[in-house]
């Protein structure tokens, strides 16, 4: 008697197959996602840890922050991300009065925030001023930048960092 073989898969195991990838899909992706903003998160902070580092240099060179400019490359996470691209916008202004720039001739160059903006909102903006305010929040709306750079704040959903 001769005995046929059955080449190739059944629809069911096929769906089982294809089920099971869909469930490690799905455990898989959002994971992902939050891993990938964790990592730009953490490049945001090393980016406003680097700009202190220049804006304290600037200061022991020029005895004020009062000048002080930065290539746009670096306003922007990843460096020099156009739009659609960039994860994270960084602002730099004048402590007392943050309408200006510290490159601004009516700046007081005496104090500097800085504010990483996130374009998604999933995940954390970031506030540093040279006074020691490191905070961060996902709500960027109720980052509170009246007054001076000593009244900063990242408002009541606000962690430090």
């Amino acid at each position: 008697m001769i005995k046929q073989y059955q080449q190739g898969f059944t629809l069911i195991e096929l769906m089982v197959v294809v089920v099971m990838i869909g469930i490690m899909a799905a455990i898989a992706m959002p994971s992902y996602q939050e891993y990938v903003r964790r990592a730009n998160a953490s490049r945001a902070e090393q980016a406003l840890q680097n700009i202190a580092v220049l804006l304290e240099k600037y200061k022991n060179r020029n005895f004020s922050y009062k000048g002080f400019t930065i290539d746009n490359k670096l306003l922007k996470i990843p460096n020099g991300a156009t739009a659609s691209e960039e994860k994270y916008s960084i602002k730099i202004q004048d402590g007392e009065n943050i309408t200006r720039t510290l490159a601004d001739s009516t700046a007081m160059g005496r104090s500097w925030i800085a504010i990483a903006e996130s374009k998604d909102n999933l995940n954390y903006s970031y506030l540093m001023t040279n006074t020691g305010v490191r905070c961060r929040t996902k709500k960027f709306n109720e980052i509170s930048t009246t007054g001076t750079s000593a009244t900063v704040s990242c408002g009541a959903n606000g962690e430090r960092w």
